[in-house]
C-alpha cells in the first residue's frame, strides 16, 4: 500500500516576485538622486551660425557655456531688444565673467582645469562689439580656450 508517491521533477517552485515593486522603486528612486536635469534656461534667442568643418566637443563638464543674443519675447519689457549676455541662467555683462569662470572652475578637479573651455553660442544676428567685449573679458580673466558653437551646414552639390 503506497499512500504517498513522491513526485520526483514535476514541479518546480514558483518564483517570490514579493520583493520586485521594492527593487523597482529602488532602481526609480536611485536615478532621480543621481539624474542631473538641465539647469539653464535660455533667455535670449539664439539661432548659431552653420559651418562646414565642425569639431564635437567631448568632456561637457569642462565647458562653460556664454550665450549671447536678443531677449526672448518674454524679456524683452524688462531688458529690451539689445543683445545680452546671459551667463547660466541669468542676464550678466562683462564685468560678471571673471566670477563666472571662478566658480565653474572650482567645481573642476585641479588636474583638469587647464582644458576648461568657455564656448560662446551667439545668435548670427548680433554684430561684433559685444563679442568682441566678452573675448577681452575671457583674456583679462586668464580663459584663453575659446570656442565658437555653430550647427552643421548642409552640403549643396
Amino acid at each position: 500500500m503506497h499512500k504517498f508517491n513522491k513526485k520526483v521533477g514535476k514541479s518546480k517552485p514558483a518564483i517570490s516576485t514579493a520583493s520586485l515593486p521594492d527593487i523597482v522603486f529602488m532602481l526609480l528612486f536611485f536615478f532621480m538622486v543621481v539624474t542631473k536635469m538641465r539647469d539653464t534656461e535660455l533667455k535670449v534667442s539664439i539661432n548659431t551660425p552653420s559651418a562646414s568643418e565642425l569639431t564635437k566637443l567631448e568632456k561637457k563638464t569642462l565647458v562653460n557655456f556664454i550665450y549671447i543674443g536678443r531677449p526672448t519675447k518674454k524679456y524683452e519689457k524688462e531688458f529690451g531688444t539689445k543683445p545680452r549676455i546671459q551667463l547660466g541662467d541669468k542676464f550678466a555683462t562683462t564685468d560678471d565673467i571673471p566670477l563666472f569662470l571662478e566658480k565653474h572652475k572650482v567645481t573642476v578637479p585641479e588636474a583638469q582645469r587647464p582644458s576648461i573651455i568657455s564656448s560662446l553660442k551667439v545668435d548670427s544676428d548680433v554684430t561684433m562689439g559685444i563679442v568682441g567685449d566678452v573675448k577681452t573679458a575671457l583674456r583679462k580673466a586668464g580663459q584663453v580656450k575659446v570656442n565658437y558653437s555653430a550647427k552643421k551646414r548642409e552640403r549643396t552639390k
